[in-house]
């Protein structure tokens, strides 16, 4: 078993965390049997009604015991964190916050309550300010990632961060699928991973059937990194790119975004009324690292196979490439 001073911090067995993708793409099946299997599972509480929250919250909690998190954009959804920490999660995960948020007060809300915080960033300069706010777990994301990502690649975000905020524990994200990728992150100093595009494709994942083929049929070749996605629903993401797979959708719309922002709500219901028929046509967000992923599995068995693979190569392939000098 693989123990960091992450896993330590939260009490769980193997440092592998799926990431709270919001907009009811981490339900509470999928949230549950990552904890369950002895990783962090983390509910996407943005975009969602608290109703609907409480039900993937107590769906979870009728899986597991085990430790969960509760992701918050905070950019969008700050007004949401006292029903967030009301429900008692181990971690607050947060991310996206704007420059005149005081990351500060609203850690010191979840520490009031004992829940330890888990906070993401795209820049070691964010890394640092977080650190000094009083965030226990820095996530550092590279451009690799789907969804909303920054500009800097992954290896060499998670080094920076690792380097500016020891030693509170750091998981690295973005381009990660399995044990090597554990493997590599340990390698690079981080305490753990953090996975969204490797949990959409499970069994548990509440997205439709033909998103998670599509990430099985990726290459890793198929995404593009654009504003369309926000151009279209009016959110204003701070500092942030968007990582989505390459559909027509996208190809209509690339270079085009002065005139979507004239057209959103009859674009938004052209694009609705044609996900009904074509699935594949819209707005699927996975990162490059879907090009490693080869099947649906269930949320579970993926994160015990990565535990499993990275012991593997710790204990296996990296010591015999060490020799004593002569």
């Amino acid at each position: 078993m693989i123990r960091t001073p992450f896993t330590e911090l939260i009490g769980i067995e193997h440092p592998v965390v799926s990431a709270g993708m919001g907009g009811g793409h981490t339900g509470g099946e999928l949230v549950g049997h990552v904890s369950e299997a002895g990783g962090l599972g983390v509910i996407g509480a943005s975009f969602l009604p608290p109703e609907e929250v409480g039900r993937i919250v107590a769906r979870a909690r009728e899986i597991t015991t085990k430790p969960i998190g509760i992701n918050l954009l905070l950019h969008a959804t700050e007004d949401r964190l006292d029903d967030v920490l009301s429900a008692k999660p181990a971690v607050l995960s947060t991310a996206w916050p704007r420059d005149d948020q005081d990351l500060g007060s609203i850690f010191a809300r979840a520490h009031e309550r004992g829940i330890n915080v888990m906070h993401m960033v795209s820049r070691v300069q964010d890394a640092v300010i977080a650190a000094e706010a009083g965030a226990n777990v820095i996530v550092a994301q590279g451009n690799e990632g789907g969804g909303h990502i920054g500009e800097i690649a992954t290896s060499v975000i998670v080094r920076q961060v690792v380097r500016a905020v020891a030693p509170i524990p750091v998981l690295a994200a973005g381009g990660f699928v399995d044990g090597a990728g554990l493997a590599a992150a340990l390698a690079l100093g981080a305490d753990g991973i953090l996975l969204g595009t490797r949990f959409l494709a499970t069994d548990e994942a509440p997205v439709e059937a033909a998103y998670k083929q599509a990430i099985v049929a990726s290459n890793g070749d198929d995404t593009v990194v654009t504003t369309i996605a926000d151009t279209l629903s009016g959110r204003d993401w701070p500092g942030a790119w968007a990582r989505v797979r390459r559909t027509r959708f996208i190809e209509e719309w690339l270079g085009r975004e002065p005139e979507l922002r004239r057209r959103r709500d009859a674009v938004w219901a052209m694009l609705e009324a044609a996900e009904e028929s074509d699935p594949g046509y819209g707005l699927i967000w996975i990162g490059q690292s879907a090009g490693l992923v080869d099947a649906i599995l269930p949320a579970g068995e993926v994160v015990r196979q990565i535990a499993t693979e990275a012991e593997d190569i710790l204990r296996t392939r990296l010591p015999p490439l060490v020799s004593e000098s002569t």
